[in-house]
């Protein structure tokens, strides 16, 4: 059995109960579900960036090397 006695916590229960036109144990039961989907939902770092991976992959290399005098005047060190 869970007791919360955080007024703050209370008070929101209270309100997303009136929104929502229950009780609130249902609302609080509902904003945990809800957020525990979202979680489990959420992608990776990895899984994201994939796509980004994929496409740098994809682009063929020239096998010529980067001209460091010309990235340094570029970002205008010298």
């Amino acid at each position: 059995m869970l007791q919360i006695r955080n007024p703050r916590v209370v008070e929101l229960a209270a309100k997303l109960a009136a929104v929502r036109r229950t009780t609130k144990t249902e609302a609080v039961l509902r904003a945990l579900e809800n957020e525990l989907a979202r979680i489990e939902g959420e992608k990776s770092l990895t899984e994201r960036l994939k796509p980004l991976r994929d496409r740098i992959a994809a682009v063929p290399r020239t096998g010529l090397e980067a001209d460091k005098d010309f990235y340094d005047d570029l970002s205008g060190d010298s």
